[in-house]
């Protein structure tokens, strides 16, 4: 979300290639954000921290999210530096991300080398490490793509077409991210381009992840220096900002008092939002963890089995990442007048209720298929499993589509309706976006163990929150009058 500050100082519409070049920070960011979400998890229980606490870890991403964004937005906005407005908290963003994504890949050695043991105990000082470096992680990364979706709308001047195209832009620069990302995380053997990622503290699975992060950091690293040489960024104007000098951050306090003056269809929309986000982020944080061990039927930290599993979760959301930028352009097309909004995304939250029951019929599929060896050691899944289950992964791709962009441009046309602010609106639908992420990462962990510590608890209780979040979107959600439609569907951005 990006704040409404003082009246930012203009500057003339640039030409495509300078909007490509800041798009394409975004490639970088995802890079690193899927490896985030390919990885992290299985990484964090390979450390000691059991499944039931893995989850509190992602409290940051939402926290974060509601505050850091929020607070760079409106310093950005009003930022009198020579080097521009948004510039400096871009470098800032980028440097603080290497740092993290650093302790990050680093933390089992630097826990070894403080004193940790090697072997299946839990490593605190490898844990404390890896946190410090998580919670800096999310929070660059928030502090970075606010003002590089800021410095993209200044480049466009103002102008709708250019407006849309760079959104375009930068969402496709997402989606070559995640790609990336997903296929490096699949790839077993990376660890090869550097040798001196095995170490004593860091086996195989620690290895390769800690290559992708010294991948992703001079991925970012080049795409960022690019955009800061060679695109121009106007400084606000040291007499506008004066005013904003003499009072508060005035960012929560407007968003948390909007609520109140919310009209019915936006709270309708916070409504089916929030369930659909509860939908998905079990999914989100667990999926490489579910092929692992359910699918695959593996163990963390004991042979390579899981470790195979994950693997094939990384490839499975590099397929899902393929589907979402194909079938973004159908949500574009398809919210054009073919299909309406709250049919298609009701339709689209029914797919992602089934898609996350069928984790349930793949699960029981894969043991009742497992074979073991001679030696008595488990097989991979059969085949038709692990098929289903990429095949899975894949098709979740289309609602993805859809809870990126739909939700978004409601909310834009609601608050055009009402004469609310576009950015406070955004702002206020965020909120339904991060509260039911805190909610999940408190309660998932805890809720699984519950039921013996796998992941399926969690994911039945997804698919019928997104039941219920496309039974309302159906039935109560109002539709958008039909002229605004197009204009509006795909000119917002999706989360993180």
């Amino acid at each position: 979300m990006e704040v409404r500050g003082t009246a930012p100082s203009m500057q003339q519409p640039a030409p495509i290639k300078i909007m490509f070049l800041v798009a394409a920070i975004a490639a970088g960011v995802q890079f690193g954000w899927a490896l985030q979400l390919s990885l992290l998890t299985p990484y964090v229980q390979l450390l000691g921290i059991p499944h039931t606490w893995a989850a509190f870890i992602w409290l940051c991403g939402p926290i974060s999210g509601l505050i850091v964004q929020p607070i760079v937005g409106y310093y950005s906005d009003n930022c009198t530096s020579r080097f521009g407005r948004r510039k400096p908290f871009i470098a800032a963003g980028a440097a603080l991300v290497a740092m993290a994504v650093f302790l990050i890949g680093f933390a089992a050695d630097i826990g070894h080398a403080s004193g940790d043991h090697s072997g299946k105990d839990p490593k605190p000082r490898a844990i404390a490490v890896f946190v410090v470096g998580f919670w800096i992680l999310d929070v660059a990364n928030n502090m970075l793509q606010g003002p590089c979706r800021a410095l993209l709308a200044d480049l466009s001047g103002g102008e709708a077409r250019r407006m849309s195209t760079s959104n375009a832009l930068f969402s496709f620069f997402m989606a070559v991210g995640n790609v990336l990302g997903y296929a490096a995380g699949s790839y077993t053997h990376l660890y090869k381009i550097f040798p001196f990622s095995k170490t004593e503290a860091c086996e195989f699975y620690c290895a390769n992840l800690k290559t992708c992060f010294i991948i992703a950091i001079a991925l970012l690293s080049i795409l960022t220096a690019l955009a800061l040489t060679f695109v121009r960024d106007v400084p606000a104007s040291a007499a506008a900002t004066e005013p904003a000098k003499k009072g508060k951050i005035p960012v929560l306090g407007e968003l948390f008092g909007a609520l109140k003056d919310l009209p019915k269809p936006m709270w309708i929309l916070l409504l089916v939002t929030c369930l659909n986000w509860i939908a998905w982020f079990p999914f989100l944080l667990f999926d490489t963890d579910w092929m692992g061990k359910e699918v695959y039927g593996g163990k963390v930290g004991e042979g390579n089995l899981y470790d195979r599993g994950v693997r094939a979760g990384a490839l499975g959301l590099m397929l899902n990442s393929v589907v979402l930028g194909v079938a973004s352009l159908g949500v574009q097309f398809c919210s054009r007048g073919l299909v309406k909004v709250k049919k298609l995304w009701g339709f689209a939250n029914f797919l992602l209720a089934i898609g996350l029951g069928m984790t349930v019929v793949i699960t029981k599929m894969a043991q009742h298929t497992r074979h073991y060896g001679a030696d008595g050691t488990l097989h991979t899944p059969e085949p038709g499993v692990k098929i289903g289950a990429l095949v899975l992964f894949a098709i979740l791709g289309i609602p993805l589509s859809v809870t990126y962009s739909i939700p978004f441009a409601l909310a834009s046309i609601f608050s055009s309706n009402s004469g609310s602010g576009q950015g406070l609106s955004l702002g206020v639908l965020n909120l339904a976006i991060v509260i039911p992420q805190m909610l999940v990462s408190v309660t998932s962990g805890p809720w699984d163990d519950l039921f013996g510590g796998g992941n399926l608890p969690a994911f039945v209780v997804g698919a019928v929150a997104a039941a219920l979040s496309g039974v309302l979107a159906l039935t109560i959600l109002p539709s958008p009058p039909p002229e605004m439609v197009a204009s509006k569907a795909m000119t917002s951005g999706g989360f993180h």
